[in-house]
């Protein structure tokens, strides 16, 4: 089902740059098709990261964070949000070379 709704959600994408829909539209499209905010306890990131055979150092400069925070949610210490919780989300969709 999410390959159909990211085919939606490319060719509303497509439409909206070229001005054939208007942007409360793709506000809708983007509610529809993008996937929901998620959290992750700390088992699920150990586990986003061992399937893509990356050491906590090397899996940190893929999302953009230091080392340590890695280290932190995998510890259950801290919480990723915003930007690394949506890369997190497409890693465990999508596999790690969905942002390579």
């Amino acid at each position: 089902m999410s390959e159909i709704l990211d085919m939606a959600h490319d060719m509303a994408m497509d439409l909206h740059a070229v001005g054939a829909m208007d942007a409360i539209t793709m506000r809708m499209m983007d509610e529809l098709c993008l996937p929901k905010k998620r959290t992750f306890t700390a088992a699920e990131i150990r586990r986003i990261r061992s399937r893509t055979r990356m050491s906590q150092p090397i899996f940190a400069v893929m999302v953009g964070v230091g080392a340590s925070t890695v280290a932190q949610w995998e510890q259950g210490n801290k919480k990723p949000s915003g930007a690394s919780a949506r890369l997190l989300d497409v890693i465990d969709r999508k596999g790690i070379e969905a942002i390579a």
